[in-house]
């Protein structure tokens, strides 16, 4: 098991990069909307959960993404998870239904990985 890394404060994109692991362009990453932190670069996103939840976190506010390093602001996060499938929640697909809660994921993102 490759174990995911915990950002509370920004690093740069070239060490997200340095996390690609076996999936060679995107690096699995859970984001905690209501924390405002991340786990970056575990083998599976219930992996970086686990950490998560194990720091304190809730899981209704924990959402996989993946983050693809080499593309543009508008695609380098993507929306797809087991762990986001909540029926309870409202979220009944791997993706994350909710408008504000993509919104919350990316403005967690964009302040913990600093890109150029």
């Amino acid at each position: 098991m490759i174990k995911g890394r915990i950002l509370t404060e920004a690093i740069p994109l070239t060490e997200v990069v340095g996390l690609l692991g076996s999936y060679s362009d995107f690096v699995k990453a859970v984001v905690d909307v209501s924390r405002r932190v991340m786990v970056v670069g575990g083998e599976l996103h219930a992996d970086d959960e686990a950490i998560l939840l194990d720091q304190g976190s809730r899981q209704e506010n924990l959402w996989g993404i993946n983050l693809y390093p080499s593309e543009d602001d508008a695609d380098w996060i993507e929306f797809d998870s087991m762990i986001n499938i909540r029926p309870r929640q409202g979220n009944r697909s791997r993706g994350v239904d909710d408008r504000e809660t993509r919104h919350l994921i990316r403005e967690v993102v964009d302040s913990l990985v600093a890109r150029p």
